[in-house]
């Protein structure tokens, strides 16, 4: 997974797989699903992102991660 944010555009892409987008798909105003052709969500794109995501404080969480030894 990447996390990319133009603060020129003012846009965060969350891009879950390495594919081409063959469809998209609006969730809500200003955010868009970008889809293979198998129908797999490969990014997430928010539109006037600082309005809705605290960016300084952009932090998740992944569960089991904590299983894991390094």
């Amino acid at each position: 997974m990447q996390i990319k944010y133009s603060p020129d555009a003012d846009v965060l892409i969350i891009k879950l797989r390495e594919d081409r987008p063959t469809d998209s798909r609006d969730l809500a105003e200003g955010i868009i699903a970008h889809y293979s052709k198998d129908k797999r969500i490969l990014e997430i794109e928010i539109l006037d992102a600082s309005k809705v995501v605290q960016l300084k404080d952009l932090s998740f969480s992944i569960k089991g991660l904590e299983a894991v030894k390094v």
